[in-house]
């Protein structure tokens, strides 16, 4: 939203109902970048909602979704209804519109990889209910394009990383353990798997390239760096970012079931490059220094409960 606003575009942002009036990160905006953005209250599984919000725009881009692994084995069904059926209710409103619209996939719909690095033409494997709710969201976007015409593309970002993002991801949990003095030993979950980090400016950049491109319809882009890290990795990094030393634990809670642990994920990002002319700017260090400066300054410790 922050870098559609600062291109010059007006912008209408949907965010979902609660009721503590709660507009989640959209308040850490500067007041001068909220003060441009129109918010609609509503939820996505709701159609006629979502064509309401939909009126009057050229474009949609579709963030939109229940994202947290673990808490998809335990309500598989709310990441059908909100990542399938809200995706649907979208697409529905940008066909009777006739609107562009630019679908947020992720690099887990192509479960453990069976080549490195992942192209989009690598096999999808659906390791958990939330990548398989994404598998079929990416699937009916590419129906719509295919069957409407419709002027879809599906971007798939490798796990983008920045300021404000949740405590429940893997950096900042790390980072805000790190900084709370009260915590001894860091818990983590599997400290193996391998990721293909994207600081957020650049995966919003390649949004904006994205609407500005002609493209064929139903085309997939991976976003990626192209080099990986594992867990363990990141943490040695954010020791020497925070100067601060501790011992890390995994937490048996936080590790994935073993066949649903996706190893690796690390993007060829060739398309990216040629169809929106678009590569990362920001290296993975200096993001996770950002990262580290944004919780410090704001003085954020770490959740005081893990949700399953």
């Amino acid at each position: 939203m922050e870098a559609c606003v600062r291109a010059g575009h007006d912008v209408k942002c949907l965010v979902n109902y609660n009721s503590r009036s709660d507009y989640g990160f959209i308040s850490e905006l500067p007041s001068v970048i909220q003060s441009e953005i129109e918010v609609h209250v509503a939820d996505i599984r709701d159609s006629e909602a979502v064509y309401t919000c939909c009126d009057n725009v050229e474009a949609i881009l579709h963030l939109a979704a229940l994202i947290g692994i673990p808490y998809s084995y335990v309500a598989p069904i709310s990441y059908i209804q909100v990542n399938v059926m809200g995706t649907l209710n979208f697409l529905n409103a940008a066909r009777r519109l006739g609107l562009r619209f630019i679908h947020t996939s992720t690099s887990e719909v192509y479960g453990s990889a069976e080549y490195v690095p992942i192209d989009e033409a690598h096999p999808l494997s659906a390791q958990s209910p939330y990548s398989a709710s994404k598998i079929a969201a990416d699937k009916v976007a590419e129906s719509y394009a295919l069957s409407f015409d419709l002027a879809v593309t599906i971007i798939r970002p490798f796990n983008t990383f920045g300021p404000r993002q949740s405590l429940r991801a893997v950096i900042p949990t790390l980072a805000s353990q790190l900084l709370d003095s009260d915590v001894r030993s860091v818990q983590a979950g599997s400290l193996y798997p391998v990721r293909d980090y994207t600081f957020v400016t650049d995966t919003a950049g390649a949004f904006l390239r994205a609407l500005a491109r002609d493209i064929s319809p139903g085309t997939v882009i991976n976003l990626g760096t192209g080099v990986g890290f594992s867990i363990a990795e990141i943490y040695t990094k954010l020791q020497e970012i925070t100067g601060i030393q501790k011992p890390i634990a995994q937490e048996s809670r936080r590790v994935r079931p073993e066949h649903s642990e996706v190893t690796r994920l690390v993007s060829d990002n060739t398309l990216a490059r040629e169809l929106l002319g678009w590569e990362p700017t920001v290296s993975f260090d200096s993001g996770l220094k950002a990262v580290v400066d944004y919780l410090a300054e704001r003085g954020i410790a770490r959740p005081e409960r893990y949700y399953t």
